[in-house]
């Protein structure tokens, strides 16, 4: 995601998820399926967190969200490589429902609906871009 785009990151083109959301929405998700797997619940900032993905913060920047992003997949990277794969069977469960499932159930679910929202993210970013070319944004 360029630079440019920058003053279009919280706009909602179409009714579609903002730009912001969906790199806040990454690491969220990203966080909190890793934390799941550790047989850990979540901790109020992971809510708090949650809770704040894709509201208008005029703090955050462009660049703040992709270091966020950045700085979330390495660690995901670090804390995969600590993973025993002999652990990666064992039931863990997802979410105050404490829906069962596997270690290896929630990293894949990390992965898969980071990279459903990043294909979101780039529908977004042609969407903007369109609407730039024609003149219906400014």
């Amino acid at each position: 995601i360029s630079d440019d785009l920058e003053p279009y990151i919280w706009i909602k083109p179409f009714s579609i998820a903002s730009i912001a959301f969906h790199l806040q929405h990454i690491v969220g998700v990203t966080d909190r399926m890793f934390t799941y797997s550790k047989s850990k619940g979540l901790i109020q900032e992971q809510f708090d967190y949650l809770a704040s993905e894709g509201k208008f913060d005029e703090k955050i920047t462009i660049q703040i969200l992709k270091q966020n992003l950045e700085d979330r997949i390495l660690y995901s990277i670090e804390e995969i490589k600590k993973i025993d794969p002999l652990t990666l069977m064992e039931e863990r469960f997802l979410g105050r429902k404490q829906i069962p499932t596997t270690q290896i159930g929630l990293l894949f679910h990390a992965a898969e609906h980071a990279q459903r929202h990043y294909g979101q993210l780039l529908v977004t970013v042609k969407t903007i871009r369109g609407l730039l070319m024609t003149g219906s944004i400014h």
